[in-house]
This record gives structure tokens, sequence and C-alpha cells, in this order.
């Protein structure tokens, strides 16, 4: 296992389901403040508000990125409201925590919400202070992953060399991209989703770092 990563320079984490379990449902807390948003400035009922917001996620990779190229959405207002949720279902991981530390190299944050909301993730988790850099979809220009683009932003903004990185992340179909463009890619989700494009899958990311260092 170290050999397959010996190479590594620059370690990057997606946020959401993956520096912290699923169990802590965050992301549903987010879903609930997303279709409120949309009854209320899109103007449709729940119902609709809850099959588009799934839509969008499914076909531009957020359901921010779908309001923007069809609803004409400035993304500030809505990043902000949608990620006004409670942190209490988080709970330091001092494993984790020790793993992210040992790693040599770079250690970043990349994900599809805000650096700031990111930022109070990380302190629900006890890992301040382990990072050296937080990107937010802002950061890319509001272009979301799985966009390749939106990796090229921020590892064009971060002088990342895409063979010298690995990318741990929850959602498949993020892996794709940074699989083309030469980082190792790990899948870390409850189950596999066996695709080409992912290398390595764990459902213990504290337990999987300690065997790559």
């Amino acid at each position: 296992m170290k050999s397959r990563f010996s190479h590594v320079e620059t370690w990057i984490f997606d946020l959401d389901n993956t520096l912290y379990p699923p169990e802590a449902r965050l992301f549903d807390q987010i879903e609930v403040r997303m279709t409120d948003w949309m009854m209320r400035e899109i103007n449709v009922t729940r119902d609709e508000a809850n099959r588009l917001r799934k839509r969008y996620w499914a076909d531009y990779g957020t359901t921010l990125a779908g309001l923007m190229a069809l609803h004409g959405v400035s993304p500030e207002g809505y990043l902000v409201d949608v990620h006004d949720i409670s942190f209490d279902g988080l709970t330091p991981d001092p494993g984790l925590a020790a793993g992210i530390a040992a790693l040599p190299g770079r250690r970043i944050v990349y994900t599809n919400g805000t650096a700031p909301y990111a930022r109070r993730v990380i302190e629900a988790r006890g890992l301040e202070g382990l990072f050296d850099a937080v990107y937010g979809v802002e950061h890319a220009d509001f272009a979301p992953k799985p966009e390749r683009r939106a990796f090229e932003a921020i590892l064009a903004r971060d002088g990342i060399e895409p063979t010298r990185a690995a990318m741990f992340e929850d959602d498949p179909r993020n892996l794709a991209a940074p699989h083309a463009m030469g980082m190792r890619t790990v899948h870390v989700a409850p189950e596999p989703a066996p695709a080409e494009h992912i290398q390595f899958h764990t459902d213990d990311l504290a337990g999987f770092l300690g065997r790559v260092v």
C-alpha cells in the first residue's frame, strides 16, 4: 500500500461525508434548506423543489449549478443560506486527526460547499491546523465537481501537480476527472462503487491513512 502512495506530495480531501461519517447527516439539513430556498426564491411547491434539487444535482453536479444555469441564480446568498446549519452531530476524531497530521507534503480540503462552511466542519471535527489550504466552490468560479475545469482551477490556484496528488472523495463520479488527470483516487464510503477511475476504496479513512505512510 505505501508504495502506491510514495510519490504523493499533495493530499486532497473532499469534505461532506468524507471528513465526517455519513451518519452525522449534515447534508440532510442542507437539503432541507435547499428545498426551502427554492420554494421561496423560484416560487415552486415543495414537491417540485425536491424534484428539481435532485435533477440539478444529477445533471449539473450540484443543485446550485442547475439553478445558475437555468434560473440565473446568484450563488453567494444561496450558499450562505443553505449552509446555515447545526454542527451538533459532529464530534472530534483524534484518530483521523493523527492520520492526517502524519501525511507528508501538502494537505488541502476541496469541497463543493464554501470554504467558510468547510472551516466550521473542520473545527467541529477537531481537525483545525492540519490543512495548508481550504478551497470551496467559490474558488473554482462556482464550477462544481465533477467538472474537470473545476479541478483544474483548484490545482492551478494551489500549484498542484496532479500526477503527484491523491484525491479522497465520497461521490464516485467526482473521482473520474482526478483519475483522468493522473491522481491517485480513493473512494471513501460505507460501500464500494467499482469503476475504472476508482483505485482504492475505504470505509475507514483514519485506518486507510495509517496504511499509506
